[in-house]
Parts: C-alpha cells; structure tokens; sequence
C-alpha cells in the first residue's frame, strides 16, 4: 500500500510538471507577441495620444505592410483607429507616415462593413475583418468563405469602397 501511494504521489509530481512546462512554453512562444502589441499601443498613445485602448489587432498582407492597428479613445473622447507601422523584424518602423490615425466617424465602422459585406456577398460563412493597409490605403481587410473557396477582400476604410477584385485561394 505504501509504494503504491508513492507511485501516485510521483504520478500527479510528474503530470503537473508536464502542465507547468506546457504553461512556460506557451508564454514562451506568445512573449514576442505580446511585445510587439504593447510597444504598439505605447507609441499609439505617444503619437496619437490615445488614452484609452478597446482593441489592438495585427495586419499582415506583405512584407512593407505589416501593421498593428490599435482602436480607442482620444483625449478629446473621440474613437480613433492608429496604424502603427512595424519591421519584419518586429520592430516600429521609424520616420515620416509609420504612425497614421483617423476619427472612426470618418470612416466605416466594423459593424457597419460587416453589415453592408453581408448584404453584398450572398452565402458568405466564416468571416474574419481587421484593419489594415493594402498598396498604400487604409483599409478592411475581409476573409471569408463562400461554398468551398476562401477569398481575401479589401474595402476602402473610409468610405467602404471594394478595392479591386477578390483574391481567390486555391483549394487543398
């Protein structure tokens, strides 16, 4: 009886070291992340002057587009949305049009394009939508599915104009 407790002891020893290494190796690989959003939100803040965050999102399209775009409050209590440009080595880019905001009643708002997105493209199922920038504009970046195809789409941030035509990705 008594090795049989030993063994149960080492037992629940070993599972919650395993929990404990699974724990640390996801803050591990999540600590870059978390790093690259909260220096985005700071120079938001310096930039912009932000005082109050709701959302920060990462878009990604291509290499010179790579943006953490931070949603809040201004000191003057209006919703803004800041584009904080950054390096593909996770860095901000420094220099003139790296930090970019707009008023969120200039603009469309996410639940406005998803509104005018659900009436505009019949079918559509598994819709993701983040801010973005695409060959030069701020924008909705759109992916969605239709039947068995995925599709990226982007529309105008201010004025939730279609920017040319789907990007279509082949099927598996």
């Amino acid at each position: 009886m008594k090795n049989k407790k030993k063994w149960i002891f080492l037992g629940i020893v070993a599972l919650l070291l395993i929990i404990f290494g699974a724990y640390r190796y996801f803050i591990y690989v999540l600590q870059d992340q978390w790093s690259e959003k909260d220096t985005a939100i700071a120079r938001a803040k310096q930039e912009a002057g932000i005082v109050s965050v709701a959302d920060a999102q990462k878009s990604v399209w291509d290499q010179n587009s790579i943006y953490w775009v931070v949603e809040g409050t201004n000191k003057t209590g209006q919703e803004v949305m800041v584009w904080v440009q950054f390096t593909d080595q996770g860095k901000p880019k420094e220099g003139q049009n790296t930090v970019h905001q707009e008023l969120l009643s200039s603009g469309m708002s996410k639940e406005k394009m998803k509104a005018k997105i659900k009436s505009s493209i019949p079918g559509i199922k598994d819709m993701r939508l983040v801010p973005g920038v695409y060959n030069g504009e701020y924008v909705w970046q759109l992916f969605y599915k239709v039947e068995d195809h995925y599709y990226y789409q982007f529309y105008r941030f201010s004025d939730g104009a279609e920017i040319g035509s789907p990007f279509t990705l082949p099927n598996r």
